[in-house]
């Protein structure tokens, strides 16, 4: 069952409370493999569902626009001192709400409406918020967007630079959503100053693998980092926005008054408690271990015939173009699922299928990593995987797949399981 136990729930409200208890077995019984998801300790699921959700907060600790404070300022305190010490930052905002709008402070804080952003394409790895034309920094902005060599399926930093110097963007973006090789900050930092612009870094995936020593850092490059608090650093759903001194009032303003009301206190909390266990030598262990998980997939994967986008992985994420297999992303993910493996379809760069039907899945092994599968369990988990993707039609082949996988899974422990 749900841990922690949730008996007011289950009394107030029987219907909710089974859809949650039935999340909870869903979570223990399956291979997650879900890039953005990962599993949150019984801590900070305990300082999620605290009566800190009671207390309104608008404004900065010390600086409120209500009363009744004298605890809530020391949580978020708390909070902002164990990010400025664990990624070594002069300044930490963690009010955001989630990802998207600490990336939107950014440009609040650093641009017009029709100044010129310059971000990572959608098809290429990017994030819708990094300029994309559906996105309202793509309407409001004037984005341009530089993307991969088609040989290599990484970042052409010689392209970057000459994009760089053509449309002279007041703001850079660097990272994404489903890149697979690791981040050339310095060459992102030395193109920015060249042009004069911010360089935001938005490390939403790999924070945990930065906190963690397993990436490098953005820190001493970029002026400007964003991330979310959950992926890969296994804290609650929401964000922060890490800065230099120089631009730490711009950030501060752009987040309150200029986009959000009050903080969520609970997750506040609960970042904090996050950002705690990320401070452990046992997660530096962890987020190596993620990488290694990683590693050890992409290379069974290509064992067995699968397409790597880049030819494999340097962090947490591997994005496999199925077109070899004979099968569409969204069908082969549907399958998966069936089979006990959640994954998601996703574009691979120079897709030629629609967003809705791409070619590609998107894998990640932050998830399994804190269940404690390793390195060994990798070559049964591509061999699912392959089972599952040449079965797609085939029911009875899918739930056997999934029987299987419920029983690997048994053996290990989940954190909100008992």
């Amino acid at each position: 069952m749900h841990e922690p136990a949730i008996p007011s729930l289950t009394g107030a409200d029987p219907e909710v409370a089974r859809l949650v208890q039935a999340e909870a077995r869903r979570q223990f019984e399956k291979i997650r493999l879900i890039a953005s998801e990962n599993y949150v300790s019984t801590a900070v699921l305990e300082a999620t569902g605290s009566v800190l959700t009671n207390k309104y907060s608008e404004g900065y600790a010390g600086r409120r626009y209500y009363e009744g404070q004298q605890v809530i300022d020391p949580v978020e305190e708390l909070a902002v001192a164990r990010a400025k010490t664990l990624f070594g930052v002069d300044h930490a905002n963690v009010q955001p709400y989630s990802g998207s709008p600490a990336n939107l402070a950014v440009y609040l804080a650093f641009l017009n409406p029709g100044d010129t952003v310059m971000g990572m394409a959608l098809p290429a790895g990017g994030h819708l918020t990094h300029g994309w034309s559906v996105s309202a920094t793509g309407k409001w902005f004037r984005s341009v967007q530089y993307g991969v060599a088609k040989e290599t399926g990484v970042v052409d930093l010689d392209q970057v630079r000459d994009l760089a110097r053509a449309e002279r963007p007041k703001v850079i973006f660097c990272g994404g959503t489903a890149i697979p090789r690791t981040i050339d900050f310095p060459a992102f930092a030395e193109i920015a100053n060249e042009v004069g612009a911010v360089l935001a870094a938005d490390i939403a995936h790999i924070a945990g693998l930065v906190a963690g020593g397993a990436h490098p850092s953005p820190v001493g490059h970029a002026q400007v980092i964003t991330t979310t608090t959950h992926k890969t650093l296994r804290g609650p759903r929401g964000a922060m926005i890490l800065t230099d001194a120089e631009h730490a009032k711009a950030i501060d303003k752009a987040v309150f008054p200029g986009l959000q009301g009050g903080p969520h206190n609970h997750t506040t909390a609960a970042i904090a408690v996050a950002l705690g266990e990320a401070s452990e030598p046992s997660f530096g262990l962890y987020a190596h271990a993620v990488v290694q998980n990683a590693r050890a997939l992409a290379a069974a994967l290509l064992d067995r015939g699968f397409d790597l986008v880049s030819g494999g992985t340097d962090n947490h994420l591997i994005l496999a173009d199925l077109t070899g297999k004979g099968i569409g992303g969204k069908p082969a993910a549907k399958a998966l699922d069936r089979a006990g493996i959640e994954a998601n379809y996703n574009t691979v760069p120079f897709d030629p299928r629609k967003p809705f039907d791409p070619s590609g899945v998107r894998l990640g092994t932050a998830a399994i990593t804190t269940r404690g599968l390793t390195e060994d369990h990798m070559p049964q988990l591509a061999e699912w995987i392959d089972r599952a993707v040449r079965a797609a039609d085939d029911e009875q082949a899918l739930d056997r797949i999934a029987a299987e996988v419920a029983d690997l899974m048994a053996g290990y422990p989940m954190p909100g399981w008992a």
